[in-house]
């Protein structure tokens, strides 16, 4: 690897590695290994000490800027800090800014408000408003005045359940308020929140709310969208969640039909058109880290383009990054950023060997297929680590829904960025005259692909279901791949298929012991028995949020079906399709009475569950070979 590649590849690992460490002893090892790696890498490439020591001043800075901008701290003035330190709520008088267009979810909005005055005072941060009945839509810029209870959010109990406390201090905000009337004081300007908005309502009034709201989603991003859930979780499963995030998929489509159109005109006007299509994107799409990197990476390969050289697609993403981390050192934490940079490194290292070994190995005909194969396989196989760690789940035929929604999703979505452009610039009325006629094509190619994903998400085994994945085992695993990955030698690659190994066995091992898994969230428990690789679950409460979070816990935890399920509460009739698809057999409490009655037994191989006591406050509960006695009302183990 030639110097500058390793100084910006030495310099990502230091803020990636930075936004992730806990702890001041954490982040001195780390300096202390980088900058050991950095001496021993320095004598095997022959670099000059001065170029050393500059380096090395550069690593320190730089883990020193993301380590400690990679978790926000509240600043003087902001809400959470009135909060008592007991964490009961507390009433207050707010006047604020909404931030961006509420999400609207069973007649509840929610949004995040800039904060400006509170009880009288001045206040100066941000936190979630939640309005509850919401009669009025909360659109960016309006000025609220509200009174409500202003609480700390709640860390998840358990890794796999929504950690609400780390995404709201991600966004800035410490602090939720919950409210049942607002007063609006006044309404800013907001072009861009206008422009989104119109797109949207356009579109989902002209094509529906599936077809409508996705081609809104192949121009805004799936975030500024409000799409089905079902229909968020069928392209998950079929590995194609890149086609609803604003990425550089996105930018590509739009920027190189841009170039293409201008390919004829001079150089000053080619690069006005593909500014002009890459400034668009990141208005639309907004500030998200996908959207900056595509740009970024854009613009650095556009400029280098025009001006003759031959571009470093490598070395352009990683100074990318890099700068990226240094502005916004929180970034290295979200989800979006790392398989962003995993992919797109994926693409720029390992698609071109890829291509080539498959054109090798392929028959003739089908030598065509190399350029469609290697970019999926590639973003797959760089990915794979990450979805492990974040997920504990990686979709199976997330290459071949690629290779059949490829035909369907380019001009999908270069049709809705067009569209996207008449609806901005032509009046009211011509467009809701033009736009249904318009995008009926387009709107039946929408719902083919539509129908193609639902189809792939619903084949046996779309979804490879792990559970969750120490990352010490993730870290080998990718050490792993890393041969393949490279095109290493077949000595490298001998070792690497014995580190496969070894992780997936430690991996099967986790799964089949037994085990008991308790989890207290928001009130609720569940508690889930495992058995050499089967599983079964009490849930304190039938509810729809108590159906969520058993199916998170569920398939977190590498359990596509329990054997059964027990609900120790009333369920209504909306809610019985939601449990039932998640066990064989369920039994939930009806009019009083208890799933079970004393003497009865719910059971499957290796696991049961039974009343221990007449009354029914004590249940019993066997995994394996082991077994509890449990509290009826918070599943607790019985004391005495």
């Amino acid at each position: 690897m030639k110097p500058v590649l390793s100084a910006g590849f030495l310099l990502l690992l230091a803020c990636m590695g930075a936004a992730c460490v806990r702890s001041s002893m954490q982040w001195l090892s780390l300096v202390v290994l980088l900058v050991l790696g950095l001496g021993l890498w320095g004598r095997a490439q022959d670099w000059s000490p001065k170029g050393m020591v500059s380096l090395a001043l550069m690593l320190c800075l730089v883990t020193a800027r993301c380590g400690t901008g990679a978790m926000p701290q509240p600043q003087p003035g902001d809400p959470s800090l009135f909060i008592p330190l007991d964490g009961a709520p507390l009433m207050v008088r707010l006047v604020g800014r909404i931030h961006a267009d509420g999400a609207v979810t069973n007649g509840r909005c929610r949004s995040l408000l800039d904060v400006s005055s509170l009880n009288g005072q001045f206040s100066r941060g941000r936190t979630e408003l939640t309005l509850d009945p919401c009669t009025t839509p909360l659109l960016t810029g309006s000025w609220l005045e509200l009174e409500g209870e202003l609480r700390r959010p709640q860390s998840a109990s358990h890794p796999l359940l929504p950690d609400h406390a780390k995404r709201l201090a991600l966004q800035g905000s410490w602090s939720r308020l919950s409210t049942d009337a607002i007063k609006l004081l006044r309404q800013d300007w907001t072009p861009l929140a206008a422009a989104r908005r119109r797109i949207a309502q356009r579109f989902i009034d002209a094509a529906g709310a599936r077809e409508g709201g996705f081609l809104a989603a192949l121009v805004l991003g799936g975030s500024q969208v409000s799409l089905p859930q079902s229909l968020r979780d069928a392209f998950r499963v079929a590995g194609l969640s890149h086609a609803l995030a604003a990425s550089g998929f996105h930018l590509s489509v739009l920027l190189g039909s841009a170039m293409v159109c201008t390919r004829r005109l001079p150089a000053v006007l080619r690069l006005a058109s593909g500014s002009g299509a890459m400034a668009l994107f990141l208005a639309l799409a907004g500030v998200q880290p996908s959207v900056v990197r595509a740009v970024l990476m854009g613009a650095a390969a556009l400029l280098i383009g025009e001006s003759g050289h031959r571009s470093r697609p490598l070395g352009v993403l990683l100074v990318t990054l890099v700068l990226m981390l240094l502005v916004h050192p929180a970034w290295g934490r979200s989800v979006g950023f790392q398989l962003s940079a995993a992919a797109t490194a994926g693409l720029v290292i390992s698609a071109g060997p890829l291509e080539q070994w498959i054109v090798q190995h392929l028959p003739c005909p089908w030598h065509r297929l190399g350029p469609a194969l290697s970019i999926p396989l590639a973003a797959l196989f760089w990915t794979l680590p990450l979805q492990l760690l974040h997920f504990g789940a990686a979709p199976l035929y997330a290459v071949l829904s690629n290779l059949l929604a490829a035909p369907l999703l380019a001009p999908l979505t270069l049709a809705a960025m067009v569209l996207a452009v008449m609806v901005l610039l032509l009046p009211v009325a011509l467009t809701s005259a033009l736009l249904p006629w318009l995008i009926w094509p387009v709107q039946q190619l929408c719902g083919l692909l539509i129908t193609l994903v639902h189809w792939i998400s619903q084949w046996p085994w779309a979804q490879l279901l792990t559970g969750p994945v120490h990352p010490l085992l993730v870290l080998a695993f990718a050490l792993g791949l890393l041969p393949w990955l490279l095109f290493a030698s077949s000595r490298w690659r001998g070792l690497s298929m014995l580190l496969l190994g070894f992780v997936a066995c430690a991996q099967v091992g986790y799964q089949l012991r037994d085990d008991l898994v308790r989890v207290d969230h928001w009130g609720r428990q569940w508690l889930v028995l495992r058995h050499r690789g089967r599983a079964a679950m009490v849930s304190s409460h039938g509810d729809a949020v108590s159906c969520q979070g058993a199916k998170r816990l569920s398939h977190g935890l590498g359990h596509r079906r329990l054997d059964w399920i027990a609900v120790l509460d009333p369920m209504g009739v909306d809610q019985q399709s939601c449990w039932a698809a998640l066990a064989h057999t369920l039994q939930a409490e009806q009019r009083g009475r208890l799933p079970l009655m004393p003497g009865q037994r719910l059971q499957s191989d290796g696991l049961s569950l039974e009343v221990a006591d007449h009354r029914g406050r004590i249940l019993g509960v066997r995994f394996g070979s082991q077994s509890r006695r449990l509290r009826r009302r918070d599943l607790r183990p019985q004391s005495g």
